[in-house]
């Protein structure tokens, strides 16, 4: 049996989701511990995406093969049961032997919040950015539709990543302000190692008025990473959902989170 799940981490305790040496606190590490406890043999986990430390996730998917015969719900509630507070589950489904949580999915939707304020905020301070300089939300709306579609992100990510090929399709890439926050949507086929975050640091610069409108386009051009400025700090992005074919039957988690908002 072929089970996927749907997942919620706060990213701040953790050291991205991938398990590592024995120590290292990590998403996937703490999750196969708690869910082996409910099957009763230990559990290997494969996600949509992996997070880097301080990424929080809002929709995350994983699967895993269980001999085991469990209700859906017994799953949920008993991972749950085992899973630190920073951590829970909030579906669990059956699905076909040829799911793949990585590799059926056709897209996924990353949001990044920016607590733009003069001063710094106690309770913000790991579930967003901040920058204290004034941001002009329009600008960087208007700089990151350069971005959409299909192009080669060369220039958008990082020195480590392993990706054969630069070449990805942006769907959709929306910044509006909400009060304090800045808030910027982005939804691709896939995405490069710091993909996001390396975009929303070219825009920050375009927000601040430090860059035009243009440069978003023109670093995209270039393809040249050295040209694409800072990489936006890890705690104000959430994974926020994973797209499948309707036929593997996914449930659609509600937006829970309340520092996400609608």
């Amino acid at each position: 049996m072929r089970v996927a799940l749907g997942i919620q981490y706060d990213g701040t305790g953790f050291r991205g989701w991938q398990a590592q040496p024995v120590g290292v606190r990590t998403v996937q590490a703490s999750l196969e511990q708690a869910l082996a406890r409910v099957a009763d043999h230990s559990v290997g986990l494969t996600c949509a995406g992996r997070t880097d430390a301080g990424v929080h996730a809002v929709g995350q998917v994983a699967h895993f093969d269980t001999e085991s015969v469990r209700s859906t719900r017994a799953w949920v509630r008993g991972g749950n049961a085992h899973l630190p507070s920073d951590i829970s589950l909030s579906w669990a489904c059956e699905v076909p032997d040829d799911f793949h949580a990585r590799f059926s999915a056709s897209a996924r939707r990353y949001r990044y919040l920016i607590h733009n304020h003069p001063q710094r905020s106690a309770l913000w301070r790991a579930r967003a950015a901040w920058r204290y300089r004034p941001l002009d939300a329009d600008r960087m709306h208007v700089a990151g539709q350069a971005l959409v579609g299909e192009h080669d992100f060369n220039a958008f990510r990082a020195a480590e990543c392993q990706a054969r090929h630069p070449v990805r399709e942006i769907l959709e890439l929306a910044v509006w302000r909400r009060g304090d926050g800045v808030l910027l949507e982005i939804e691709a086929n896939a995405f490069l190692h710091h993909m996001v975050r390396n975009i929303v640091g070219v825009l920050l610069a375009i927000g601040a008025g430090d860059r035009p409108v243009e440069w978003a386009a023109e670093v995209l051009e270039g393809r040249d990473r050295a040209r694409a400025g800072v990489t936006a700090p890890a705690e104000g992005l959430y994974l926020l959902a994973v797209r499948y074919p309707q036929r593997f039957g996914l449930p659609t988690a509600p937006n829970s989170n309340p520092l996400i908002g609608e």
